[in-house]
């Protein structure tokens, strides 16, 4: 990349917690994160030159928008700084981190602060999957479906059935394994919690239902939570540390971004892609813009956090990062190759079915377990060795795709 963007540290609020049963609101949780992150990275909030928020529906579940103002309210030292929302549904942290790279690379600033936020657990269930169901086409897709994204992945599962053949066991244990690397995360909605036998295969009162081919546990949480990282120009890196006596070189940075966005429509991506190898080409195509980015192939990666709002999803993400042959990703599984001790782990911190889903915040939280791994500061989830991460984030159906490449 012709101007490298460092990222200094981070942090990331308790994901178990409900914020409105303690009476917070989601000005609260901003505040905390980004304190808190500005204290773990030894930064003072006057050193940031702007900020960046992510957030896809806080209009909707708690009728607050405006949120770089709230952020401006809750970090005094931020007043008169340029801060700026943006929304692309789960992709809508990256979408946030993308704008705060190009405030860097230009120039125009030598730092930010990049917040993902999002407040969900205030409403029953189905009125939250009424708001969520807003990054599907409205009016046009969905029609009388309780749980859209349920649905929608459903459907998924069947194009997959359809075009290569799938067998629910490769997905349930792809839900098993980020349970599993969840009770490891210290900040993971549920590290608590625990699974009879035979929670993970087609039982239906273990594992019920919840729409199609979805069950229970192949799902991302409803998550309060917040994540912060502050990203820094060359120059500001070096002050840095200097300042605090460290090697740059031990600096992670963002060495490879991708970006691509599709129709809104989940049918028209699936009839785009009939004759082609992958359901999603525009998926790895912004994995691939990523890699050519930084510089690297697949062999380069030691760990991938992916977005697995289900199972599904990860299922998706295997064959479209190349880690198999398209519609073969149930090898990798088989292998044993995604668990934390294998080839390529996927998801160390127990993603957004184990570790949470906060909307807004998973890009912002992707990006902080990355930088968390590339500086081997992840402790119990920690990837042996560690050098170079990637993310894949996705807002709707596969309509907005955000990647990319951190390391040292």
């Amino acid at each position: 990349m012709p101007n490298d963007v460092f990222i200094l540290g981070g942090a990331q609020s308790d994901f178990a917690r409900n914020w409105s049963r303690q009476g917070l609101e989601i000005g609260d949780m901003m505040e905390e994160v980004v304190r808190n992150g500005l204290g773990v990275s030894q930064l003072d909030a006057q050193e940031i030159q702007c900020a960046h928020v992510g957030n896809f529906v806080g209009e909707l579940f708690c009728g607050q928008g405006m949120l770089g103002g709230v952020l401006a309210q809750k970090i005094p030292e931020f007043r008169g700084l340029p801060i700026s929302r943006h929304e692309a549904a789960c992709a809508s942290g990256s979408m946030a981190i993308l704008a705060a790279m190009a405030d860097i690379e230009s120039g125009r600033y030598e730092s930010a602060c990049v917040l993902g936020v999002e407040y969900m657990r205030n409403v029953p269930g189905d009125k939250g999957a009424e708001y969520l169901g807003s990054a599907a086409w409205t009016g046009h897709e969905g029609e009388g479906v309780t749980f859209m994204w349920p649905h929608m992945f459903s459907e998924l599962t069947l194009e997959y059935e359809k075009r290569y053949g799938i067998d629910y066991a490769h997905l349930g244990e792809i839900a098993r394994i980020n349970y599993d690397n969840a009770k490891l995360n210290p900040n993971s909605q549920s590290r608590a919690w625990e699974f009879a036998d035979g929670a993970f295969s087609e039982d239906d009162e273990l594992n019920p239902i919840i729409s199609g081919r979805v069950r229970r546990n192949d799902c991302g949480q409803i998550t309060d939570g917040a994540a912060v990282v502050f990203l820094a120009s060359k120059p500001f890196a070096e002050d840095y540390a200097k300042r605090h006596g460290l090697d740059l070189d031990s600096i992670p940075r963002i060495k490879g971004w991708g970006h691509t966005t599709a129709g809104i429509a989940y049918a028209d991506k699936i009839s785009a892609s009939a004759e082609q190898p992958l359901v999603f080409p525009h998926v790895n195509q912004a994995i691939q813009q990523a890699f050519k980015r930084a510089n690297v192939e697949l062999d380069h990666i030691d760990a991938i956090e992916t977005h697995d709002c289900f199972a599904m999803t990860e299922y998706m993400a295997i064959d479209h990062f190349g880690i198999t042959a398209p519609g073969e990703s149930w090898k990798a599984i088989e292998a044993g190759d995604i668990t934390l001790g294998g080839r390529l782990p996927i998801n160390p911190s127990g993603g957004l079915i184990g570790l949470g889903h906060p909307v807004g915040a998973t890009g912002v939280r992707m990006m902080l377990d990355a930088y968390k791994q590339a500086c081997h500061q992840a402790e119990s989830y920690q990837v042996v060795g560690a050098k170079n991460i990637a993310t894949l984030n996705i807002g709707g159906s596969a309509t907005t795709t955000a990647s990319f490449v951190v390391g040292r």
